[in-house]
């Protein structure tokens, strides 16, 4: 399966999505002006990608959104519940929720997505200074 690599804007995150090594990345901002047409084809290589991975191997997905939208946040919901949609049914997937400790925001939004997602390994980490 071919690599998904959509390069970051001022209103777009870096998605860099590896299936070779098996970690998806999703780090910088979300707001764009059509969340749909940007985030579809995303989505899309995830439910491909999915299909495909076998029981046994570990994905690491990690998240580092310094700010998000409200609109972002509903397709981070659908794009986590693909994961532990996933995870039920037997995959390997932990979530690493990166944060700056001075982006309470960023903390508390990590804290809800890791609340409702009782099935799906959600792990909060702070960005250590110097990172």
């Amino acid at each position: 399966m071919d690599n998904l690599l959509i390069k970051p804007t001022k209103y777009t995150p870096l998605i860099k999505f590896d299936s070779d090594r098996h970690v998806l990345e999703i780090k910088g901002e979300s707001y764009p002006d059509n969340i749909f047409e940007f985030y579809e084809p995303v989505l899309d290589w995830v439910k491909a990608y999915l299909k495909e991975l076998s029981e046994n191997q570990m994905v690491t997905v990690v998240i580092e959104l310094i700010y998000y939208n409200s609109n972002s946040a509903k397709i981070l919901t659908n794009f986590f519940d693909m994961l532990q949609n996933a995870v039920i049914q037997e995959k390997n997937i932990v979530i690493h929720w990166y944060y700056d400790k001075e982006n309470d925001m960023a903390l508390e939004y990590g804290e809800e997505f890791k609340d409702d997602l009782e099935s799906l390994p959600f792990h909060l980490i702070q960005i250590q200074e110097g990172n």
